[in-house]
């Protein structure tokens, strides 16, 4: 569509802020944020970004207070019997990353179900960061290169960039175009660490249950006007 980006990935901030503005419960911020998650999932597809990845729950969210972890469940598992059909019917397939076997049995039934349906779609990926971490996901990854190193299966000369992003839960997936935070915060807090080593940052103040078409349409016109140099000059 002449932007470019084929790999986008969201780290969704400001649920909470967009609640206490308004007087509201975190929930309503959260509920708020599961339908700017409906429009921008569209809008994407529509833009023709190949591949979205959003970051839904962090593997530090457990810190949070045990009914606001309930609550999100709640709304995962709501997201995904909600719009499942949906993504179906438009050849979207369904990729998680991190851990999210550790999430609720009955979230991670739905969440095996719906990987399962879409598995086979060839249109847009939606990729949602689930219980992940990038940290974490490294060192999932020198774990299973380590032991092949141990085993002589692998040398230790053999190991390449190539190599470990083959290992990452990203695999398989286009290489990172943008990455966009919302809410104002600059920072990455453990989110796609290595993917994100050449890709083109994007914040904006706006909070994320704010966050829509317009707004993605304004940090794709941003990311198509950045010369990118990938470390050359």
């Amino acid at each position: 569509m002449g932007h470019g980006a084929r790999h986008v990935a969201i780290i969704m901030d400001g649920n909470g802020r967009w609640a206490k503005k308004r007087f509201l419960p975190r929930v309503a911020g959260h509920k708020a944020g599961v339908e700017a998650v409906r429009r921008v999932t569209r809008a994407a597809r529509e833009l023709g970004v190949e591949c979205l990845t959003l970051y839904a729950f962090s593997s530090e969210n457990w810190k949070r207070p045990a009914e606001e972890v309930s609550d999100l469940m709640a709304l995962l598992k709501y997201f995904i019997r909600a719009d499942l059909d949906e993504f179906h019917a438009n050849n979207v397939r369904l990729r998680i990353i991190g851990d999210y076997h550790a999430l609720d049995p009955s979230a991670v039934e739905m969440i095996d179900a719906a990987l399962e349906r879409t598995a086979g779609n060839t249109g847009s990926t939606l990729v949602v960061a689930l219980n992940y971490g990038a940290q974490d996901e490294m060192v999932r990854a020198m774990r299973s290169i380590g032991a092949q190193v141990a085993s002589g299966t692998l040398a230790p000369d053999a190991i390449s960039p190539e190599m470990i992003s083959s290992h990452l839960d990203t695999a398989e997936l286009p290489p990172l175009d943008l990455l966009i935070r919302t809410s104002g915060e600059k920072r990455l807090s453990n989110f796609l660490l290595w993917q994100a080593a050449y890709a083109e940052l994007y914040f904006t103040d706006m909070l994320w249950p704010d966050f829509d078409a317009d707004a993605l349409g304004e940090a794709l016109n941003s990311f198509a006007g950045r010369e990118r140099r990938y470390g050359g000059r």
